[in-house]
């Protein structure tokens, strides 16, 4: 009988075709099993054969592992009359059912056969491809046997079962491995071709890398970067931060930069005629009385003559500096000036005098003639030496004086006391200068020993200046005195002017009579006062807010009198950012004294979340 063709879907799944008709399948026709659901295999117990007619046994579902993808072997030809058997993969374990590739779904067929039926058809030819043999044809009278559908591993009828060869594994074996197909009782088994094909699973699809899973991994580790990121950046700029040097602490304190001594204004018995000025070098003003017109001074101009020729001709130590010969004009002008009262010394022609033996006889006996005669020595003449003390006298600040004659015998010469004293400051800073004046005598050639006219000389601390007098001057005195107050030694520069009296003598001693009253004030008046008390003054503040207040070791203590502005300098020293208790963190200092500032107490350690969150 003509096989009918079984239809193929192509890949590689047989379609069951109908029964010719009856229950009883065609003769020489296969019984087509009725196909199984995916995934389930039918054991049979060794040596149970199934009968023609009877119900198949209930398959027992048998889970099978997914098996990885292997390459297919090329099926060869089969014998005739033989249906093709799948091999299971030789990499399958022994006596565990290999998986077959997934398949299309199955093509309908009619489920009202509960019983296979033979039908008759023939295998159409497959086309080949270029890696494969051509399947061989069936033999006449048998149908091929389809690849189970799903997976699934169709065995036999209950029937004798094939002897087991361990040496050919492609074999199907009844459970608990793969058995072969068999036909109908006293049929011929189905024998295995020599290189069947091998039913093989579907390759496993590997999980997209960009699923749920896959991005959520991704996430969490991007966000482990970041958070270990974070903490090491934190964690760096903490140490940064918790290493930094500490910033120094800082003084604030409430002592102003001047201070007046307090107390009452002192009484000073001021001349009631006349002029006076009073101030004590180093310290400044204590004060004046007179009016500022100018007067005449007397012979206090000479004080100007000596500056001059000090500054032209300097003399150092026990110098004598170069000499002046004395010459006839000089012996005239000498004997001129006896005429009139004039204060002078004897000269001779031909005498030598020294720049010392001339400043000698021109401050102790106030010699007018030798005044003129070191007008012409410095300058050739006496106009232009006193062009030179008047620019002198506008240099150091002597708005009110107006030199005329380099004695100060003319009355046209005048000056205020203000002025002088200024003058008398400068002079006194030229060791010689003071060295001459402070001499109560001195020996000259021709005239011999000189004594000094400044009766004052050694009273009440004197050691100077210039004495000056005549009838339109008056009784003149200008003066340096020593006063030492507590550790201090001091110079008072002073000066009374215009004191009445008929003469000479008398005119001055009134002058004496006020400097002395003068200086007993001053004796009284200055002294050391408390400028700045030993009780707390200010604070010294550390950076992250500690603080501890801050006072003088001692009170500072200067010399002055009441009223007087004192200068007062406070400053800082590197007191580093922790104080400690008594140390010393500033100095404050006034007329020369100074005096440091310790901290009271201890300042407290920076906190931890300060130094974390510091910013300078």
């Amino acid at each position: 009988m003509t096989q009918a063709a079984e239809p193929n879907d192509g890949a590689g799944q047989e379609t069951p075709v109908p029964p010719e008709g009856g229950d009883r399948p065609a003769a020489g026709s296969a019984r087509v099993p009725a196909p199984r659901p995916a995934g389930i295999t039918v054991n049979f117990s060794p040596g149970q054969q199934a009968a023609p007619d009877q119900p198949e046994p209930q398959p027992q579902p048998q889970r099978q592992p997914q098996q990885h993808h292997q390459p297919q072997t090329q099926p060869s030809a089969a014998a005739p009359g033989r249906a093709s058997v799948p091999v299971p993969p030789a990499s399958a374990a022994p006596g565990r059912a290999s998986v077959p590739a997934p398949q299309p779904p199955a093509p309908p067929y009619d489920a009202s056969a509960r019983h296979p039926q033979t039908v008759p058809f023939t295998v159409p030819e497959q086309p080949q491809r270029p890696s494969q043999q051509p399947p061989a044809a069936s033999q006449p009278g048998r149908a091929a046997v389809p690849a189970p559908p799903g997976g699934s591993t169709y065995q036999s009828a209950p029937g004798p079962q094939p002897h087991q060869d361990d040496r050919h594994p492609q074999a199907y074996q009844s459970a608990p491995g793969p058995q072969r197909y068999q036909s109908a009782p006293g049929a011929q088994a189905y024998q295995g071709a020599p290189t069947p094909k091998t039913y093989q699973s579907a390759p496993a699809v590997p999980e997209r890398s960009g699923g749920p899973r896959a991005a959520g991994k991704r996430r969490a580790a991007v966000l482990l970067v970041v958070v270990f990121f974070l903490i090491a950046l934190v964690g760096a700029g903490a140490a940064a931060q918790l290493t930094r040097d500490l910033p120094d602490a800082t003084l604030a304190t409430d002592i102003a930069a001047t201070i007046k001594i307090p107390g009452g204004t002192p009484k000073i018995p001021w001349p009631s005629t006349g002029s006076a000025e009073l101030m004590i070098e180093g310290m400044g003003r204590i004060g004046g009385s007179g009016g500022k017109a100018a007067e005449p001074i007397g012979s206090v101009a000479k004080v100007m003559t000596a500056y001059v020729i000090l500054k032209s001709h300097p003399l150092t130590g026990d110098e004598e500096g170069p000499s002046m010969t004395v010459d006839a004009a000089d012996v005239a002008d000498y004997n001129q000036r006896t005429l009139t009262g004039q204060s002078q010394v004897r000269v001779a022609v031909g005498e030598e005098l020294t720049e010392r033996d001339a400043l000698e006889a021109l401050m102790l006996p106030s010699a007018n003639n030798v005044a003129h005669m070191l007008a012409e020595w410095d300058a050739g003449d006496v106009d232009g030496f006193l062009a030179k003390m008047n620019q002198t006298a506008d240099e150091l600040g002597m708005t009110a004086t107006e030199y005329t004659d380099p004695s100060g015998f003319l009355p046209t010469t005048t000056s205020t006391a203000a002025d002088q004293v200024k003058l008398a400051r400068a002079a006194l800073k030229i060791d010689v200068f003071a060295e001459i004046v402070e001499l109560p005598s001195a020996e000259i050639p021709v005239e011999g020993t000189v004594k000094n006219y400044n009766d004052l000389l050694g009273v009440d601390g004197v050691f100077g200046i210039k004495t000056g007098s005549t009838t339109q001057a008056g009784g003149n005195l200008l003066f340096a005195a020593r006063l030492k107050v507590a550790s201090r030694d001091l110079v008072i520069v002073g000066a009374v002017f215009n004191q009445p009296g008929a003469h000479t003598p008398e005119q001055l001693a009134a002058a004496n009579r006020v400097v002395r009253k003068l200086l007993a004030a001053v004796r009284k008046t200055v002294k050391e006062y408390t400028l700045v008390a030993a009780k707390p003054v200010g604070t010294v503040r550390t950076a992250w807010g500690a603080s501890a207040s801050v006072t003088p070791a001692s009170a500072l203590k200067v010399v002055g009198w009441p009223g007087l502005a004192v200068p007062v300098k406070t400053t800082t020293t590197q007191p580093g950012p922790l104080i400690t208790a008594g140390q010393q963190v500033g100095e404050v200092q006034a007329a020369g004294v100074r005096v440091p500032l310790r901290a009271d107490t201890a300042t407290s350690e920076p906190s931890l979340w300060w130094k974390l969150t510091r910013r300078s």
